[in-house]
């Protein structure tokens, strides 16, 4: 499975990358979070997994900004544990909302979760401007593939 994790913290996305590696995943980084929504646009990912706290633009800035063209689970891994934050993020389109720090098995499993949860990612190539998806109908399908466990 195909994921990214955006993080302003190189260490904190190579660190998220190195564990979920070690689950199976394979892991993209970035540490903008304008370049990450155009990452998810061209690479699309199967899963985000997203920051709150950074320069330029917040996690829930970059969650509705890739909520615009795509329906990727959103998890938002955040050293931030204050209710209305949560809220907060869930209504700017996050799927789950993860509390720093979290053991890599329990962040694969909510990934695993979400994923197989969708099934289908949804792309609207109206508004995936610069990509390669071609725009022959009104959303372009993606499958899915959860990751299955030994």
């Amino acid at each position: 499975m195909k994921v990214i994790t955006i993080d302003d913290d190189v260490a904190m996305t190579e660190l998220t990358a190195m564990l979920l590696r070690t689950h199976g995943f394979d892991v993209i980084t970035s540490n903008h979070p304008r370049e990450a929504i155009q990452v998810v646009r061209e690479k699309q990912p199967q899963a985000v997994i997203l920051d709150l706290m950074m320069p330029e633009m917040d996690g829930r800035q970059v969650c509705r900004a890739i909520r615009e063209f795509s329906n990727v689970p959103i998890i938002i891994l955040s050293a931030l544990n204050d209710p209305d934050t949560v809220a907060s993020s869930l209504d700017s389109g996050a799927d789950d909302y993860l509390v720093k720090p979290v053991p890599s098995d329990v962040l694969a499993a909510h990934l695993n979760r979400l994923v197989k949860r969708t099934g289908r990612l949804f792309m609207n190539p109206a508004k995936l401007a610069n990509s390669w998806l071609p725009a022959t109908s009104a959303t372009s399908a993606i499958p899915t593939t959860p990751f299955k466990s030994a």
